[in-house]
């Protein structure tokens, strides 16, 4: 008997602990609350904990909503996605929620504690400040869930993070890409998907010219006089990126690598097309917008940036996260 119990024990000891199998419902089972300190908190959807270990555990994609802020639907997106690329296996998958009340254009049923994002101006979306607690930026959250990956206590095999967005989510990873200060601080590489967002910042006064590509100093910023602010261009920064300097912001926009993920069809002015006049002085629909911006950094600036255009996708999530051309960036090979 007692050799029975040492032999068991001894099992216990040498044989690995795998981690339970993923957390594949967009319902509270797969939410878990993500600490920002003094007990303020928000929530994401995740395959697994992010203060366990799990050794299985290769790659995360981290995948960020729309401005309707339903990160359960976008959940099942990445989930879909992380079937069709076989990954469920080696992959932690997270949707954030950057939830939001105001009382009229955003009523998001907020639990204790949790943090309220701002719902439109300096929104959440460009690392805007939170309406109750005036330590913390949208920004900060994200910073939060990276670290943790990063620790190697719990993730000791992770080789590969991907923040991801589409549309207004796309609009936060643009933007968190050439901002953050977490990226060259942990040891884990880091690459940015950027889908179909309504505006990027651009960081001097040139815009596209008509249908090319071509860029010239803006001709009408004396009726637009908004087309050079924050978020579409870097004066009159607020929030986490307003104590970083333009010169840090272009090198780190320039050195990070990024994927623009672009759909064929998202040509028409849907789904809360960015209609103002800074936003149109970028382009006249959001694949236009898209491939102008990213040819502007990769000439002006030396990026590195690459353009994927999804066949047959507008403006939609789940056809372009689950389009076979994307999976490979979603899920990188590590």
């Amino acid at each position: 008997m007692r050799r029975t119990l040492l032999l068991f024990t001894l099992l216990l000891v040498f044989i690995p602990a795998y981690a339970a199998e993923p957390c594949t419902t967009a319902t509270s089972d797969c939410t878990r609350w993500v600490s920002l300190g003094n007990q303020a908190r928000s929530l994401i959807y995740s395959t697994y904990p992010l203060d366990q270990k799990n050794d299985r555990i290769v790659r995360a994609l981290i995948v960020v909503h729309g401005q309707g802020r339903d990160a359960d639907n976008y959940f099942r997106t990445s989930l879909a996605a992380a079937f069709l690329a076989n990954a469920f296996a080696d992959t932690i998958v997270i949707s954030p929620r950057f939830a939001s009340n105001n009382g009229a254009g955003c009523r998001d049923t907020l639990g204790p504690n949790e943090v309220n994002w701002p719902c439109g101006g300096d929104s959440w979306r460009s690392g805007g400040v939170a309406t109750n607690n005036a330590q913390l930026t949208s920004y900060d959250f994200m910073d939060a869930i990276v670290r943790a990956l990063a620790r190697k206590e719990n993730f000791p095999n992770l080789r590969a993070i991907v923040v991801s967005g589409h549309s207004a989510g796309g609009q936060f990873v643009t933007r968190y890409e050439m901002g953050n200060q977490v990226h060259e601080s942990i040891s884990i590489p880091i690459t940015y998907v950027v889908a179909n967002p309504s505006s990027y910042s651009y960081l001097d006064p040139e815009r596209p010219s008509g249908t090319s590509n071509e860029l010239r100093p803006f001709g009408d910023a004396r009726n637009c006089t908004t087309f050079d602010s924050w978020p579409y261009g870097l004066k009159n920064r607020t929030g986490y990126t307003a104590k970083i300097s333009d010169d840090l912001l272009k090198k780190q926009l320039a050195s990070r690598p990024v994927t623009y993920l672009l759909g064929e069809l998202d040509v028409l002015p849907l789904a809360g097309f960015d209609s103002s006049c800074p936003a149109m002085a970028q382009g006249p629909t959001r694949l236009a917008r898209g491939q102008s911006f990213a040819a502007y950094v990769n000439a002006k600036y030396n990026a590195q940036h690459k353009t994927v255009v999804v066949p047959l996708c507008g403006h939609n999530a789940r056809c372009m996260f689950t389009a076979e051309v994307a999976l490979p960036i979603l899920f990188p090979k590590v």
